[in-house]
């Protein structure tokens, strides 16, 4: 079979989710062709690279109306990529970008989206594994058309080590004006050029109403810079006004899949659950030991997060 993957790039670096998109889509066309599509301003320089990665090709819409996203600019852009490969399936990660994307080229393909997948085959069409009902069900779906679209869970698919080949890079023609793109970028304002984006980062620490004020959370900042991971929050917490929603993880925030997360001060509710039971190891501080965060937690520590953050993050800083 023939994948068609978009890696989706941030300021000429490729994000990791889209590697593990690119890679899965290897993985599925083995023996058969897998196709990158990169799309931005300026972007031809790093496109070879991803022949490292499993591309064997790489379609590049380098335009400067593409700088920022755009809905419309990069549907078009990948409009094209399938008219020109025809392939059996589209890959993208199922970031804020490809989540906004897959719909859109779905529904201007007449295609079918497999939305967050967890897990990818190829047999006589595409198949996937997604959870449902805030995780609880895992429900395997099958497209019933070629050039179906998915967008991949981060970290729900493992990346493989560049190999250092590079791909053959060839430009995209297609014709794009401002009269194409309605909704135009003014400004992009960003929380952190240095903060690890909380769906990519290998250890998230949490905090929810047990954190009881903005100021306590200052410790799990504490101790997301000592592990060198990232901050996320409960939508309690988000509501309380002591964290952005950029950071809430859950049902209505992001999903994660760290390889360690610590969930501090969280009681455990269903919806925030729904987004963070695939990480890898839980760790659970909270003060009531009733708390439903411990039956899904790989460890649990029964006292105040006042207390035992200071203390953890004090430990680790010792062993680094």
């Amino acid at each position: 079979m023939k994948a068609l993957v978009f890696v989706e790039q941030r300021k000429g670096e490729f994000r990791k989710a889209a590697i593990e998109a690119l890679c899965e889509g290897r993985r599925l066309s083995e023996g058969g062709a897998c196709v990158a599509v990169v799309i931005g301003s300026n972007v031809n320089g790093i496109a070879g690279q991803l022949g490292g990665f499993g591309a064997d090709k790489v379609l590049v819409a380098d335009n400067a109306l593409l700088e920022n996203y755009s809905t419309e600019g990069y549907t078009a852009a990948l409009q094209k990529a399938v008219a020109e490969t025809s392939p059996d399936a589209v890959l993208m990660a199922a970031t804020a970008m490809g989540r906004d994307l897959a719909p859109r080229l779905g529904a201007r393909l007449d295609v079918p989206v497999l939305a967050d997948v967890t897990s990818l085959t190829w047999s006589d069409g595409l198949q996937a594994v997604r959870p449902v009902y805030a995780g609880k069900v895992l429900m395997t779906v099958k497209a019933n058309k070629k050039g179906a679209i998915a967008t991949t869970r981060p970290k729900a698919f493992l990346p493989k080590e560049s190999d250092g080949r590079s791909a053959d890079v060839q430009a995209l023609e297609f014709g794009l004006t401002e009269v194409d793109i309605k909704a135009k970028v003014k400004q992009v304002q960003s929380e952190g050029e240095d903060m690890i984006e909380l769906t990519e980062a290998d250890f998230v620490v949490s905090g929810g109403r047990g954190m009881k004020s903005e100021e306590s959370f200052k410790l799990l900042d504490n101790l997301a810079k000592v592990l060198g991971g990232a901050v996320g929050a409960s939508r309690a917490a988000v509501d309380a006004g002591w964290r952005g929603h950029s950071e809430q993880v859950g049902q209505t925030g992001k999903v994660v899949a760290p390889t360690l997360y610590i969930a501090a001060g969280i009681s455990g509710a269903i919806q925030h659950l729904a987004g963070m039971t695939s990480s890898k190891v839980i760790v659970a501080i909270n003060k009531d030991s009733e708390a439903p965060i411990f039956k899904i937690a790989d460890y649990g520590i029964v006292g105040d997060v006042n207390e035992i953050l200071p203390a953890l993050t004090e430990e680790i800083r010792k062993l680094k």
